[in-house]
């Protein structure tokens, strides 16, 4: 019986994982748009601030040296459940502050109340999302505005990490959003498909708001929103080049709270969105549709995945006086070359975005574990109800000249 489960979980998820394989080959495209009409957009910069008064000046100081007409661009600090000062940082370093009069729990909330605001705006063009604890490249909104005048009406761009070299954890989630970026982000941009939003550095028209909507029903707004896309045929561009350095957590406490709610969202987006997406993929041949759906699927599929090794261990255990000195040591250099191809094309990953690997080495050797780590918070929220939007300190205020 445990034989047959370990045949059933190897067949499904080896035809899981292919489907992904498959779709990252469009890394070995270029792709390159052709700008439709010469036009310079006016974005409002949109910032959800919560206890941010140690970051949020930098984000600004960065979003004010972009190379990009300075009348085309206004930057809003929606300050929300504050008990620091924020808005007073904010106001100095120059962004317009407007406070969140709505009782509010999620980003995506305080994104809804500030579209909401903004939608008798005409004057505005596009929106601009940006976490507080960021800072951005400075042709970020010049390369947007080609994807706008290029004919997407959303786009992601490229996420990147301000304190990479931190620990061993801060480097595992670069590596995790450089995996993202190129095989699950550029890869499907490279074939003319849909990418995904990813939480922070993206833009999307405000006739796209003003047309479907944005009202979040889950605690990831991104997810849910790439799924709003799909449905509605809207298109999710990628520009490798406008970049975002994000703040990641170097606490295994604060890390387990904050992939918990990815977790739990997706699980929500899967929920509320999936009947949906299948209907409408199979209805109307919608690719999009089908690809977000898989997408949803990834929480449940990591625990799948994980319960191979484990169906191995338990049979190794049940069988272990008719094991051979052969039979294990086959096992045991599987693992390690398969461990040790990991380590090798994370290498390659670092440096091919110019980080060290001798700055990102724990990183590189255990990332790994900060992937297996995962696989207790994906079983929990397979039956959760309810999940905190905990907001997370931030505190390495970083110059854009020193990224």
């Amino acid at each position: 019986m445990l034989k047959i489960l370990t045949y059933i979980v190897m067949v499904i998820t080896s035809f899981y994982l292919l489907y992904f394989v498959v779709m990252a080959i469009g890394i070995f495209k270029k792709k390159k748009e052709k700008v439709l009409v010469d036009k310079k957009n006016n974005f409002a910069v949109i910032i959800a601030a919560r206890n941010e008064e140690a970051v949020i000046a930098n984000l600004i100081k960065s979003l004010k040296k972009q190379n990009y007409p300075k009348e085309h661009y206004e930057i809003y600090v929606i300050v929300n459940n504050c008990t620091d000062n924020t808005a007073i940082e904010a106001k100095k370093a120059g962004a317009k502050v407007i406070s969140c009069t709505e009782k509010v729990s999620t980003k995506g909330e305080v994104l809804k109340y500030t579209f909401d605001l903004f939608k008798d705006n005409n004057k505005i063009d596009a929106y601009a999302i940006f976490d507080a604890d960021n800072i951005v490249h400075h042709d970020f909104l010049a390369k947007m505005n080609d994807m706008i005048n290029s004919g997407y009406s959303v786009a992601q761009g490229f996420r990147d990490t301000k304190n990479i070299s931190d620990n061993w954890l801060t480097s595992s989630y670069a590596i995790l959003y450089y995996f993202q970026s190129l095989f699950l982000n550029e890869s499907r941009y490279n074939m003319g498909r849909s990418s995904f939003l990813n939480g922070t550095g993206f833009v999307i028209k405000k006739e796209v708001i003003d047309k479907h909507g944005f009202n979040p029903k889950t605690v990831t707004e991104d997810v849910e929103f790439t799924a709003m896309c799909a449905i509605n045929n809207e298109k999710i561009g990628f520009a490798t080049d406008a970049i975002t350095y994000d703040e990641q957590t170097n606490s295994f406490d604060v890390s387990w709270k904050q992939r918990k709610r990815w977790s739990f969202g997706t699980m929500e987006c899967l929920r509320e969105y999936f009947p949906t997406l299948l209907k409408k993929g199979i209805k109307e041949r919608n690719f999009e549709c089908f690809d977000v759906g898989l997408f949803y699927l990834s929480v449940i599929s990591h625990v799948v995945f994980n319960l191979l090794p484990i169906f191995l261990l338990i049979n190794i255990i049940i069988h272990f006086d008719s094991l051979t000195f052969d039979n294990m040591l086959y096992k045991i250099i599987f693992i390690v070359i398969s461990y040790l191809f990991g380590v090798v094309v994370r290498i390659i990953l670092l440096k091919r975005y110019n980080k060290s690997f001798k700055d990102n080495i724990g990183g590189v050797l255990l990332f790994d574990l900060f992937v297996f780590s995962w696989l207790p918070i994906n079983f929990i929220c397979l039956f959760i109800k309810s999940c905190n939007w905990d907001s997370i300190k931030h505190n390495r205020s970083v110059d854009i000249e020193n990224v």
